[in-house]
């Protein structure tokens, strides 16, 4: 495994490997299949890949009625189209009907960078987690991407599985155990608990090493299953820790921190802080400046975890 990789890149690998353990995997696109990395898997299994063309709608619609007629569908495009454009369809077509849709989107958040603020969505967490019946994954990196994709074609129902664009640092090895529903302690610490998802997990690690010089121990863990979410872990790391601060490139209302303080405040009341995209869109920009503008850098972790 290299020392990067963008978790849309794990996803386009494994999809060719579980090609060949489900015969009846489809895998469709909104013409964006070079970029959601689906490409290679229409190459080898062209009998079982649809381009829809730019018709989000039209895409979910569809992979609704072949997962009902007995398909296991990825269905891929950018998050900002799958969450936005087609949420009353999956909402109606996917959730209610509890189609075996993987809704498998990429380009998520502001490392979306020079596309700008109509491709960089900070909402998509939110709304998939309310559709009932939903499994909601954002994983940290490539091999945890592959882990959980595996995991999330196998299981029966509707899952939304949220890539990046850009290649990110690897925190786990093949021999890792990535369970869905499950969250991991990549550190321990007795001071604060850095809770993160996605790309953010990385930020948190390094965020954890320099609070270390300043002789705060922070723990870390990856929520990489947003719904269903670990309670325990995160009751634990309440009981234990006392201060929880939550990383996500995702909007600070409704996602990863509004997530944790559902469970906190009913069963383990403590003092959190949020790092994530406030209350405003984003612009264009190198992503590196994007994350530093907007505060979603380990920096920032380090300085939410101060304020407690």
């Amino acid at each position: 495994m290299a020392d990067k990789m963008a978790t849309r890149q794990a996803y386009g690998k494994k999809l060719i490997e579980l090609g060949e353990k489900y015969e009846n995997l489809v895998v469709m696109d909104a013409d964006l299949s070079k970029s959601t990395m689906t490409a290679e898997f229409s190459k080898t299994y062209p009998e079982r890949f649809f381009n829809m063309g730019i018709a989000e709608q039209n895409l979910y619609g569809s992979a609704a009625g072949l997962a009902l007629a007995g398909k296991i569908v990825c269905a891929s495009t950018f998050a900002m189209f799958a969450s936005g454009r087609a949420f009353e369809i999956i909402r109606n077509s996917i959730g209610y009907t509890g189609a075996n849709v993987k809704i498998c989107a990429t380009h998520a958040g502001i490392t979306v960078g020079e596309d700008g603020a109509s491709h960089q969505t900070f909402e998509d967490i939110a709304l998939m987690r309310t559709i009932p019946g939903m499994t909601v994954i954002n994983p940290s990196d490539g091999v945890s991407a592959g882990k959980l994709l595996e995991q999330a074609v196998a299981m029966e129902g509707p899952c939304y599985v949220r890539l990046g664009r850009a290649a990110v640092p690897v925190c786990y090895d093949e021999n890792s155990d990535v369970t869905l529903g499950k969250g991991n302690c990549l550190r321990e610490g007795k001071d604060v608990s850095i809770i993160a998802t996605g790309i953010m997990v990385n930020e948190a690690l390094i965020a954890a090493e320099e609070l270390k010089k300043d002789g705060i121990e922070a723990r870390v863990i990856d929520i990489h299953t947003i719904k269903p979410i670990d309670e325990e872990i995160i009751i634990k790391a309440a009981k234990e820790t006392g201060k929880i601060v939550t990383a996500e490139e995702h909007s600070i209302i409704g996602g990863l921190g509004s997530a944790v303080a559902e469970v906190v405040v009913k069963h383990e009341p403590v003092k959190m802080a949020f790092v994530g995209q406030k209350d405003v869109f984003g612009e264009s920009g190198k992503p590196d400046e994007l994350k530093k503008k907007y505060g979603m850098t380990a920096a920032d972790i380090a300085s939410a975890v101060k304020s407690l």
